[in-house]
């Protein structure tokens, strides 16, 4: 038997293959298989991913966009304003700060049917710029069965579908897009990273890929992004991190109001707010949220109270309901809906300290209507009069709303912008508003009547004591 030498069979030895171990929550990369992630205390959610690179190069290549940058002093630097992409939708222009920033890379997330897909779809639709919409998820013909059902078929959108980004690349040069989207990051795979898509490198890879290509040609890309069973956005954390816009939609697929925030904006505030209602037609912009988050009813309730809050820069006015019983089972219940349950556990304890009201041994449920989060603390006095009202089971009056603070010595603190408040509570038709005594108004210069109160008694004798 002739044997040969072990050298002669180097050449045959294939290469060993790297892998990985990540966690699928927060991103956090292991050497060996863990049961609970350290970074995140997450279980089972850790799992081996291939990390060898392929000698493939980068999908997006430009040769001209390959340029030597160089040190500038500051104040070297043009200071003029890029002018910003109209999307044509006022609710995420106002989201987005005044429109798209040219290069910027823009990730929406959201539940599953909250409609994303439509809203970016009919931002690709309704925009004045050549866009190529890149899809994952759905066909050509599903698409366009979208539009027809949208009402918009006659625009300057280009549909691809494809998963690779080496092909989406290819496609890009030839249509040259102004806007491009990209639905969904989950489904996009690369060739660079031999791991399959969706995997903590993929999604990493795939993201550098669209913003070496969004920064180096001036082109804003918009993402649609997954999120995981705790309501953030599936994949690495710090696929936030590179991004420079993060919005996430929100709503009830059981109501029809849908709500956008901005978690993260490089370019603009992220204290706005869009509200939109889903129709057969698609979203519709709601220009006055403060119409749909006021319910219309016939006759007084006892236990609702309206009060006035802001967001960003819009004023809005909000319907508090309240609902105070006797604890059944022995042990009171706290329940908060849209509102802090803590603060409204300090509320409680103040009227009961401070004021005398034996909540303690009664069940309190709290809600703030149209499916909204607040965190104004402007919003302090309308929950506390909706206590009481449900309390006592004495309807406040309709055309009353509340803007002030409630400190843990039971006065009514100022808030600031109360001015715009008001002016808002006067355009809805509201009589009165109650305020803050040190709130620096004067209240002859408004169509409303301003009531000022200083302590949470004279609340009680103004609405209850008649």
């Amino acid at each position: 038997m002739v044997t040969q030498p072990l050298a002669s069979f180097k050449k045959y030895k294939m290469a060993k293959i790297k892998t990985a171990f990540y966690c699928q929550n927060c991103g956090a990369q292991y050497s060996q298989w863990m049961g609970k992630c350290k970074a995140c205390n997450e279980w089972n959610t850790i799992v081996e991913e291939v990390v060898s690179r392929t000698k493939t190069k980068s999908a997006w290549n430009k040769e001209a966009s390959q340029r030597a940058n160089k040190a500038l002093n500051i104040q070297e630097i043009s200071l003029e304003n890029e002018p910003r992409i109209d999307t044509g939708d006022n609710e995420l222009n106002r989201v987005l700060g005044s429109g798209i920033v040219p290069g910027s890379l823009i990730l929406l997330g959201g539940e599953p049917g909250i409609g994303k897909s439509t809203l970016l779809l009919q931002l690709a639709l309704r925009i004045k710029h050549k866009v190529l919409y890149v899809t994952g998820e759905e066909s050509d013909k599903q698409i366009r069965m979208r539009s027809e059902r949208l009402g918009l078929t006659e625009s300057n959108c280009h549909i691809l579908t494809e998963t690779n980004t080496q092909n989406i690349f290819q496609q890009v040069m030839a249509v040259q897009p102004e806007l491009l989207v990209v639905d969904s990051i989950q489904t996009l795979q690369t060739n660079i990273i031999d791991s399959s898509p969706g995997s903590i490198s993929q999604i990493r890879e795939c993201t550098t890929e669209l913003i070496k290509y969004a920064k180096e040609s001036d082109t804003p890309v918009l993402l649609i992004g997954h999120i995981n069973k705790d309501g953030h956005i599936a994949g690495p954390k710090i696929l936030e991190h590179m991004v420079d816009v993060v919005l996430q939609f929100e709503g009830d697929r059981n109501h029809v109001y849908r709500i956008l925030r901005a978690n993260k904006n490089r370019y603009g505030s992220t204290a706005e707010l869009g509200i939109y209602e889903m129709q057969s037609a698609g979203l519709r912009e709601v220009s006055n949220p403060s119409e749909i988050l006021i319910s219309q009813k016939d006759e007084a309730l006892s236990g609702v109270a309206v009060s006035a809050t802001i967001e960003g820069v819009r004023p809005l006015m909000i319907e508090t309901q309240a609902l105070v019983s006797s604890a059944v089972y022995g042990t009171p219940q706290r329940s908060a809906t849209g509102f802090d349950l803590r603060r409204l556990s300090m509320l409680l304890a103040v009227l009961e300290k401070r004021c005398g009201f034996k909540l303690g041994a009664k069940d309190v449920f709290l809600n703030i209507t149209g499916g909204i989060k607040v965190d104004d603390p402007a919003i302090d006095l309308g929950v506390i009069c909706a206590i009481l009202s449900s309390n006592v089971d004495i309807a406040i009056d309709d055309k009353s709303c509340f803007a002030a603070e409630v400190g843990l010595s039971g006065e009514i603190r100022p808030v600031n912008r109360c001015e715009q408040r008001i002016h808002e509570a006067e355009k809805l038709g509201f009589e009165q508003i109650f305020i803050s005594k040190y709130n620096k108004v004067n209240p002859r210069d408004y169509g409303i009547k301003v009531i000022t109160l200083g302590k949470m008694e004279e609340v009680f004798r103004a609405l209850f004591s008649s």
